[in-house]
């Protein structure tokens, strides 16, 4: 590989939102100069005023604007750009994309365009890792389309089994088949929902793990070669197959098996020859036995739980990776301090099946204090725009264990003040009083399981209100903070526990 070593003095950010704002900050303690992108939805958005330059690429819809890469480019050639940042999402993942900066001569943020395409192919990525005995879930190692065939395999994998696409993520062309006689019509549907999706129809078999887990490890590689791994995250609380909560480290892993799994994540990486921070993704059983699941070759959402517990700025160390520079630390150096948990706040109705819901930000007050960190794309009188993904913010809170964090987390949650729409952050305060959650045994299942509407506008059962009332309150003891505080009255419309802690 060639290694072109230079500094970059201008960026441009190829996204929008709180991703736009995480890249504009380290890029500007770097001493480097950001342009930012925007569309007609996004014209007087946070990013746009925080970049030392802004340009309009389009109209409101993400197609018109945020997905058209040649117009992005030529964005960056006229402003004589070094680099283009792509957060996550839109062109992020796309290998056509990363490939035509690098020929227009701008450094793309990211790894190779090969690294993207392979991993971006579920079936093409199992087919690399094979080579580093990578444990994958029991099914099949390439596409299927002949429903007999992909009749047989289920049998052999054994029902229940997991229909998916090859391409894509998302939960979109998956489905659960839990016998026989169901195969031929899910497969159809998978295979519709790929085609539409991704414009790929392909899909493949796997054995479905009834109660997993979703643990994942960020990765960190050069362009010399060198990887490691940041340890792992638990990002279990799910609704439609898509993260609500995310935390790091996992309760749950032992250091045994935290090592064992970092070794895996860092070959994965090898596999096909990374660079720059990506996530290598598991599913792990009720017995902690583990399976490849697919790699993110691009920064995740969730980025900000490893950056706590690490004390590294994860965007920092794409842009050094991709001036070409060697990573400054090895793994015995990396360690991991406390305890991080983060809520994805969406402008959605948990009590109307998560439905995405519109409106303006009338008030829009942030929780602060030790520990808390919100990143998020917004201010106070913005509309939230129907075009894009619902994520309002992220709520990332940090302390010197789990405990101190769910109750840390709970008072943030209670001083984070919305109005003008509805938000997920009621739903984020059930889960954090759970016992299943406080617990640490929860799986992907736990909306399916323990979540229904209704619960948030009920009264809390005595052991829920307990648990959480004693963690807020040894929280309060240890940070000296007034104990007459009501810490769980959530402003974001979730009231229940006022009088009880009074």
């Amino acid at each position: 590989m060639n290694i072109t070593q230079k500094k970059f003095k201008r960026i441009l950010v190829a996204n929008r939102g709180e991703i736009a704002i995480r890249v504009i900050r380290s890029a500007k303690e770097m001493g480097i100069e950001t342009v930012a992108v925007y569309s007609d939805a996004d014209r007087n958005a946070p990013h746009v005023k925080l970049a030392d330059f802004a340009c309009h690429i389009g109209k409101s819809p993400s197609t018109d604007s945020y997905l058209q890469g040649k117009k992005i480019i030529d964005v960056a050639l006229s402003l004589d750009v070094d680099a283009i940042h792509p957060g996550y999402g839109f062109l992020s993942e796309n290998a056509d994309f990363a490939k035509n900066v690098s020929e227009a001569g701008i450094v793309f943020i990211g790894p190779s365009p090969e690294a993207i395409k392979v991993m971006g192919d579920k079936l093409a990525a199992k087919a690399a890792v094979q080579a580093y005995n990578i444990p994958l879930v029991p099914g099949t190692d390439k596409a299927i389309k002949d429903i007999n065939l992909a009749k047989k395999k289920a049998q052999e994998a054994g029902y229940p089994i997991l229909i998916k696409a090859s391409a894509g993520g998302g939960g979109k062309g998956m489905r659960v088949v839990e016998k026989e006689e169901d195969f031929e019509e899910q497969m159809e549907r998978a295979v519709s929902e790929a085609q539409s999706a991704f414009g790929d129809g392909s899909v493949f078999i796997e054995k479905y793990i009834t109660s997993p887990k979703h643990i994942e490890l960020q990765v960190l590689g050069d362009q010399h070669g060198n990887i490691v791994h940041l340890f792992e995250r638990e990002c279990s609380v799910q609704r439609r197959h898509q993260k609500v909560i995310e935390e790091a480290p996992s309760k749950v892993i032992t250091e045994e098996k935290r090592a064992q799994m970092g070794k895996d994540a860092i070959n994965v990486a090898k596999a096909c020859s990374y660079f720059g921070a990506g996530t290598v993704e598991f599913i792990m059983d009720e017995n902690l036995n583990y399976y490849f699941l697919e790699m993110n070759t691009r920064l995740q959402v969730e980025h900000p739980v490893t950056e706590m517990i690490t004390g590294i700025d994860l965007v920092k160390e794409q842009i050094k990776i991709a001036e070409g520079s060697a990573l400054s630390f090895s793994q015995d150096e990396v360690e991991k301090r406390g305890h991080a948990i983060e809520v994805r706040v969406y402008a959605e109705d948990p009590e109307n099946n998560f439905l995405p819901d519109t409106g303006t930000l009338n008030i829009y007050q942030r929780p602060q204090g030790l520990g808390v960190r919100v990143d998020d794309g917004y201010e106070e009188g913005i509309p939230i725009p129907i075009f894009y993904d619902p994520m309002i913010a992220k709520l990332i809170v940090h302390a010197k264990n789990r405990d101190e964090a769910i109750a840390r987390m709970l008072r943030a949650i209670e001083e984070y003040n919305i109005s003008g729409i509805k938000t997920t952050l009621p739903f984020c305060q059930f889960v954090l009083g759970h016992d299943s959650f406080v617990s640490g045994k929860f799986t992907t299942k736990f909306v399916e399981k323990f979540f229904a509407p209704e619960v948030l506008s009920q009264e809390l059962s005595e052991q829920e209100y307990q648990a959480a009332s004693v963690l807020i309150y040894e929280y309060l003891q240890k940070t000296g903070a007034n104990e007459t505080a009501n810490p769980i009255q959530n402003k974001a419309g979730n009231s229940k526990w006022k009088e009880r802690l009074r």
